[in-house]
């Protein structure tokens, strides 16, 4: 059964819609949008909002509802959406027939999907051709490696990238020490900190972030190091030859270090990038 979403009033601009991509019509996303109105930009503004790995769409309505009703007067157009499998997309992937379950298509089709699923909004929706607006992506955990890949693919599209909690994308996440490594030295641990207790933290961490761990949607993280091998480049590059606006937002390290107790240690909340500069 399908996530339902949040209990909150929606302003009546966001709608509610599912669409089938021409690339894979046997399948429908669903999505939220809500179309620009008097943006002080001479250029239309298409704000996208990306998902993390284990999260949805309806994280982002809070957002995008402040947005408009913090100025009625002017937002610009603002779409969220549910990757296959994910949130109030029941339909799976057309392409994971046949794969092994929970590891099917990868980053890269995913960065194809929303490829055209923007070029079928911006046809559909804004009435315009991608060249004739600005994209502005917005995402969060694994969504900052597809925000990564999609300005690397598709250059001089992306105008501005806000990366929240971002993720290493050429990264095992086998941070925490080994128990059965020969160089593991139990000294080492903290004094409330047991071998047991290790071992189970790995272990769970493990089933979550590993690249290789099967989640929900059927999204295969195993190759994200051969799409993303580099922190630092390639630089991306904006419309115009221009660099795309980066801003990279974090937890309080600390503080998230409390929150992740139960998946994770205070390294995940680092930013390791900086793409633009």
């Amino acid at each position: 059964m399908a996530a339902p979403e949040p209990a909150m009033m929606l302003p009546r601009e966001l709608v509610q819609e599912t669409i089938a991509l021409k690339t894979k019509p046997t399948a429908k996303l669903h999505y939220t949008f809500a179309q620009g109105k008097d943006f002080t930009s001479k250029t239309p503004v298409l704000v996208i909002c990306l998902n993390g790995l284990m999260s949805d769409k309806s994280t982002w309505l809070p957002m995008m509802a402040g947005m408009i009703r913090k100025q009625p007067a002017g937002f610009p157009s603002l779409l969220a959406y549910d990757r296959y499998g994910q949130g109030l997309s029941e339909d799976r992937d057309p392409q994971d027939q046949g794969r092994e379950p929970g590891r099917g298509h990868d980053v890269a089709d995913v960065v194809d999907d929303l490829h055209q699923l923007i070029t079928q909004i911006v046809d559909s929706r804004l009435h315009t051709t991608m060249d004739s607006l600005r994209l502005v992506l917005v995402a969060n955990s694994i969504g900052c490696a597809i925000a990564r890949l999609y300005t690397q693919s598709y250059p001089g599209t992306v105008t501005g990238l806000l990366l929240l909690d971002s993720m290493m994308a050429n990264s095992n996440f086998d941070w925490w020490p080994n128990p059965d490594a020969a160089d593991f030295d139990a000294a080492e641990l903290s004094a409330d900190v047991t071998i047991e207790v290790l071992q189970e933290q790995r272990a769970k961490f493990a089933r979550i972030f590993a690249p290789s761990s099967p989640n929900k949607e059927g999204l295969n993280r195993s190759n994200l190091p051969d799409l993303l091998p580099h922190s630092d480049r390639p630089l991306l590059q904006g419309p115009g030859g221009r660099k795309p606006l980066l801003t990279v937002i974090e937890h309080d390290p600390e503080r998230f270090a409390l929150e992740s107790l139960q998946v994770g240690s205070k390294q995940f909340a680092e930013i390791w990038t900086v793409l633009a500069d």
